[in-house]
């Protein structure tokens, strides 16, 4: 009879439940579908305009605009903080004589060619840090002190060794960037589970096959964390072999520019360099590394769209 009244009452109580519970459940599932789902619409261009433009835009308004404001209030003198069209008359003068871009492009192509050389010595050697025990014992703190090291610091022993020439700057780079790369590749290694490498070798995915088809895949977010940081070093590193070695050979590139502001006491001419510095840094951010990180994360579904 107990029983008889306590299935009667688990019925009632489920029946007076039910609607709600349906309801909840389906709330659940409606949710857990939402983290799901990965939203592959096109942004539209107004929204990506008012999200991603317009902030660095009227970023950049408000540091001229504060800028002009001390100008105009003195705080400095003139060979000291020149004013904004001070700036923008070295970029029309050095547009008119045709050296604007010759400055930009003597930069840019010797940073894109260290960081690919760097690229192409940093990732065989973080697989072999990262795979092999005693090479890791060996050379992972000595990667670790390299990074830290400041680039500068290679530039007169490179010119004693290289002298003043192409292979001196693209050693700086290389000594700059490759322990970064290295140290970012090992870093998304040591983040791969296990169960990735074991499953792989039960498909008899191993050695260079393994390398390619699951340890690269499964690192890339450290990987890539280590070519952005790698990029920032390259760019570094050159930017300080420009302005401490010069040479007719060498050209004129940004840091020279930089140096050669200073040598003139022309404030203008060195916040044109430091300017131009900053916007090749920030394009190649933009334009390489992060729609390369936007993919990343997309194909992960962790790109979280709103």
């Amino acid at each position: 009879m107990a029983d008889t009244d306590t299935g009667a009452g688990t019925d009632a109580s489920r029946a007076a439940g039910g609607p709600r519970d349906a309801h909840a459940l389906a709330g659940l599932e409606a949710g857990l579908d939402a983290l799901d789902a990965v939203r592959t619409h096109r942004t539209p261009l107004r929204e990506t305009l008012v999200r991603k433009v317009l902030p660095p835009v009227g970023a950049v308004a408000l540091v001229l605009v504060v800028w002009q404001l001390l100008v105009w209030a003195g705080v400095a003198p003139p060979y000291k903080l020149p004013a904004p069209s001070a700036v923008w008359g070295e970029v029309r003068v050095a547009w008119l004589e045709g050296t604007l871009l010759d400055y930009i492009w003597t930069s840019v192509s010797r940073g894109l060619l260290g960081f690919l050389m760097a690229l192409a010595l940093g990732t065989p050697l973080g697989l072999l840090v990262a795979r092999v025990r005693f090479v890791r014992a060996a050379l992972g703190p000595l990667l670790s002190g390299l990074q830290s090291l400041p680039s500068v610091a290679w530039v007169p022993p490179a010119v004693i060794w290289l002298g003043l020439n192409d292979s001196m700057m693209y050693a700086v780079i290389l000594l700059g960037a490759v322990p970064s790369i290295t140290n970012g590749l090992v870093a998304g290694i040591d983040q791969i589970p296990p169960l990735f490498l074991r499953a792989g070798r039960t498909l008899g995915a191993t050695g260079a096959r393994g390398a390619w088809h699951i340890v690269m895949p499964a690192a890339l977010p450290g990987y890539l964390a280590g070519l952005k940081q790698g990029w920032a070093f390259s760019w570094r590193s050159l930017m300080a072999a420009e302005i401490i070695a010069s040479s007719p050979d060498l050209g004129i590139g940004l840091g020279q520019l930089l140096e050669n502001g200073r040598n003139n006491s022309s404030m203008s001419q060195v916040f044109l360099a430091i300017f131009l510095i900053l916007i090749v840094g920030i394009a190649i951010d933009l334009l390489a590394f992060s729609p390369l990180e936007r993919w990343v994360l997309r194909g992960r579904g962790l790109l979280v769209t709103r």
